[in-house]
């Protein structure tokens, strides 16, 4: 994750300033036939790319398609979209893991234009010297704080620098919710628009740490720091706008508005989410998602990379052409990376790259240039969307129902899931 981020901050100033067929020039221009088809994976930016999109065929000629998949059903879509004669020449996988269904997909990158943007491999998908996906966009996430609540109820961030300062903060004000008018956490929905929140980053953080001091056996996890995963659910579920056993049916949306109404001071989400808080921003910081573990006073955000680009192999050779003289304008022309770092808010890899103006982006810069130490996404590791479905259904049942019994029913989706699924993913 050092070098990571130190590639990033080398290649574009700081962290917060985070092909080739046809004939093309610098920023995409292309006398190129064919038409490009993006499945796109993040909903929350979908009207950018669909406008990105538009001036791209305006400038070009080139026809480009943006379908944007529903919140938690990515995988679904593709493997959908996929079984179709137009299928789409452009797609995502979520690192090494999703790889590994699509690799047959995935055109081989080497070489392209759109690769020698690129600011290093730590930011690609690379196997067997082929290069099949390429980053786009770095991201962070931790929990976002209203100062102007925590301020009303008598407290400030600088006091939240561990789990159990945290912890003190957030039972101080669900105590006197009624008094205040406002609960410490948002609802911790668990539909798929909002469940990949707690099944896979929240679930990162035990991740993290037990990789760091036990090491990585593949197909093995021991959930070493699975008692405080407990610990920080609890504190989630236990503190906030709803009744726990509410939660199956709560929403990312019933998340945002919560928030947005000054109903929560905690939510848990990334920089992406800076465009659903406008409304609030400067109400809003961020601060690491402590569970309890390691060197908290040193502890950064959560950063780092799911979303990889890959161009399907399978197309036509002219759609290839196009898509990858797309994407190549996408990071490089004026229009493209404007849209991208500036409309969409990305910290991207690429060599061009423009300073963040996402308030978050730049905490998360602060953070850096202090000497916190960043937690790695480590959740393409894991071994399908099934675990983490698993996972996030025993989270569910647990939460409406606190026993032993039925936080063993998680160990058990997190442990033994995990060795079911690598084994089906990896057969003997």
């Amino acid at each position: 994750m050092k070098k990571l981020l130190a590639l990033v901050l080398a290649g574009v100033m700081a962290f917060s300033m985070v092909a080739c067929g046809g004939t093309e020039t610098e920023g995409g221009d292309t006398d190129a036939t064919g038409s490009v088809y993006y499945l796109n994976f993040k909903p929350e930016q979908d009207q950018q790319w669909q406008d990105l999109a538009a001036k791209y065929t305006e400038e070009t000629g080139v026809p480009v398609t943006v379908v944007t998949a529903a919140s938690g059903e990515y995988e679904t879509t593709l493997m959908s979209e996929m079984g179709k004669e137009s299928a789409p020449t452009l797609f995502q996988v979520n690192g090494p893991v999703g790889l590994a269904n699509w690799k047959d997909y995935c055109y081989d990158l080497t070489g392209t234009d759109v690769y020698g943007q690129l600011l290093g491999d730590d930011f690609a998908l690379v196997e067997d010297g082929k290069v099949y996906g390429l980053a786009y966009v770095i991201e962070t996430y931790g929990i976002i704080a209203n100062k102007t609540l925590l301020e009303k109820a008598g407290h400030t961030v600088e006091e939240i620098t561990s789990f159990e300062t945290l912890k003190a903060v957030v039972e101080d004000i669900q105590a006197r919710k009624d008094e205040l008018g406002f609960a410490a956490f948002s609802s911790a929905g668990m539909d798929g628009s909002s469940d990949w929140r707690f099944k896979t980053h929240l679930a990162n953080l035990p991740l993290t740490f037990e990789y760091e001091t036990e090491g990585i056996t593949p197909g093995t996890v021991k959930g070493t720091y699975l008692d405080n995963y407990r610990n920080i659910w609890d504190l989630y579920i236990n503190n906030a706008t709803c009744d726990p056993a509410e939660l199956s049916a709560k929403t990312g949306n019933d998340a945002v508005t919560e928030m947005v109404e000054g109903k929560a001071v905690f939510y848990q989400n990334g920089t992406w989410a800076a465009g659903d808080l406008a409304a609030i921003i400067d109400d809003l910081t961020m601060i690491p998602l402590y569970i309890g573990v390691g060197d908290e006073a040193n502890q950064g955000l959560c950063t780092g990379s799911e979303n990889y680009w890959c161009v399907n192999s399978q197309a036509s050779q002219t759609d290839i052409d196009a898509t990858l003289a797309f994407l190549n304008w996408c990071v490089t022309s004026e229009t493209g990376v404007n849209g991208m770092c500036k409309e969409m808010g990305f910290v991207i890899p690429f060599a061009k790259a423009l300073p963040a103006d996402n308030k978050f982006v730049q905490e998360a810069d602060a953070m850096i240039a202090a000497g916190k130490k960043s937690v790695g996404w480590n959740f393409p590791t894991m071994p399908s969307e099934e675990w983490k479905n698993g996972v996030g259904q025993a989270l569910t049942a647990y939460a409406a129902d606190q026993t032993d019994a039925n936080w063993d029913a998680v160990v058990a989706a997190f442990v033994d899931g995990w060795a079911t699924e690598y084994a089906l993913a990896n057969p003997a």
